[in-house]
């Protein structure tokens, strides 16, 4: 017999037909009542088990954590809160659950804080919460290749492993064959990387962008969703030394046509978790409220989580230059008041998260795309503008989150890239490839990239960057 899941029958509209179904236990009430859920939902299908007629051992067994086989008919419910319940015939034990080992851990039948439920990664997405964050999760990875595949995108994978460091920052973690206790030497005393597996010194890669440039210049839109790694030493609630970067890449688009292409995006995203993720979406906001009723009535957010998506689906990106941003931001009441943790006094200051949630929050009231940067505080790549002080780079701005965005149309002319590399000290041989790209045909193009596990804290409404990743262990540079 066919074994359907819990969503399946939820939503069956044929009643008073056998079936079968799996999950685990999540309650046992009365002797009579399980509640059982398989993931597939959020929501538990309720199986009533005629206990007179059920072998006493087999009862013992049906425990919360239990995992079990159920085959009965399915029929209206005769209890509020569920549209229809399974008559149960026969149960058949497939994993036991001693009550015992299970009231030491995350499955008992409380409330437990999300510190508590990383300290057992492995059990958590059992928990309601961290179900719906990875159904969500899920979710998203696929409106995102949907999105792109509608789109004419092609779908690229950058390598992992790399020479180049594409950020310019050297902040990358080191992949090496040799004895770290007594690795070969050259003559001037260095490590001798012409003696590692690849010939030369490599490491984990912190971006696929400039390969996917590559691609571009060939079949015009790309897209690279892979892992990327960062040796930052960034010790937040929003810092991840291991996680999933998006990244398109457009030939023949400049820097309006790279705003578009990020706000039309966004949108379809998040318009697509809520159609298809209702269900996890009320939860995670009913979670959300009942914790924000804790909090000091200064930390509370203004937006529940539906109004956090709606306000970006909703409202167009006000588009507003770096220089202006600054303005605002030095003229503002916090500012003047030394309420900023960090003060706006000159052009040139890197944006903090409290100013970009003041754009967005308090100034504008809607999404905000901030342009042309100063050069120096953003990647050689970016196209550096006719003042020769600022780049075409953009950010995206959001609600209770900041910066969730950041792209730029990339410096196109071989001259420029190569005087901007060589004050920064980047060795032309360790780039070449990008560089002669800018000989064949060089010409505008554009893209941006996307931390995915910032856009699922977004969506879901988490606020620190390790509850929704699916890893039992992670290397994170956050503390546990």
């Amino acid at each position: 017999m066919k074994s359907y899941t819990v969503i399946e029958l939820l939503n069956s509209e044929t009643l008073l037909q056998e079936v079968t179904v799996k999950g685990w236990v999540r309650t046992f009430r009365a002797n009579r009542f399980i509640a059982l859920n398989d993931g597939s939902t959020i929501n538990n299908i309720q199986c009533v088990v005629d206990f007179e007629n059920t072998n006493e051992d087999i009862l013992k067994r049906i425990g919360t954590g239990a995992a079990v086989s159920i085959t009965g008919e399915l029929i209206e419910s005769q209890g509020k809160g569920q549209k229809v319940e399974i008559q149960v015939k026969e149960v058949t034990i497939l994993g036991d659950a001693d009550p015992e080992e299970v009231s030491k851990t995350i499955l008992q039948q409380k409330r437990h804080t999300l510190e508590k439920l990383r300290e057992q990664a492995h059990l958590r997405t059992r928990t309601n919460t961290f179900s719906a964050v990875m159904r969500l999760r899920s979710s998203l990875s696929f409106a995102i290749h949907k999105y792109f595949n509608d789109n004419g995108f092609y779908y690229m994978h950058a390598p992992i492993i790399t020479g180049s460091d594409a950020e310019g920052a050297g902040e990358m973690f080191r992949v090496t064959t040799l004895d770290p206790k007594n690795p070969p030497l050259d003559e001037e005393g260095n490590v001798d990387y012409s003696k590692d597996f690849f010939g030369k010194e490599t490491n984990l890669t912190v971006s696929g962008q400039l390969e996917a440039e590559t691609y571009a210049m060939s079949l015009g839109k790309v897209y690279t969703f892979g892992p990327t790694f960062r040796a930052e030493n960034s010790n937040t609630s929003r810092h991840l030394a291991e996680f999933w970067m998006i990244e398109p890449e457009v030939a023949f688009m400049d820097l309006a046509g790279n705003m578009d292409l990020a706000e039309d995006f966004m949108k379809s995203v998040l318009s697509y978790v809520l159609e298809h993720n209702a269900d996890d979406l009320a939860f995670l906001e009913e979670r959300l409220i009942k914790e924000d009723k804790t909090k000091p009535q200064a930390e509370r957010s203004e937006m529940t989580l539906t109004e956090k998506l709606r306000f970006v689906i909703d409202n167009n990106f006000k588009r507003v230059s770096y220089t202006e941003a600054i303005d605002i931001l030095r003229n503002s009441k916090p500012n003047k008041k030394k309420k900023f943790k960090y003060l706006i006094n000159e052009w040139g200051a890197d944006l903090q998260s409290e100013h970009e949630r003041f754009l967005v929050e308090k100034h504008f009231k809607c999404p905000v795309i901030l342009f042309d940067y100063p050069a120096n505080i953003k990647a050689f790549y970016m196209r550096l503008n006719e003042d020769e002080k600022t780049v075409r780079a953009m950010d995206i701005l959001f609600p209770g989150i900041g910066e969730i965005v950041g792209g730029s149309q990339r410096e196109e002319r071989l001259d420029v890239l190569k005087e901007k590399m060589a004050a920064l000290d980047i060795p032309e041989e360790e780039l070449w490839w990008y560089l002669e790209l800018r000989k064949y045909g060089t010409a505008v193009h554009s893209g941006f990239g996307l931390g995915f596990e910032r856009l699922v804290m977004f969506a879901t409404g988490m606020s620190n960057i390790r509850d929704v990743i699916p890893y039992p262990r992670t290397p994170l540079n956050a503390e546990f």
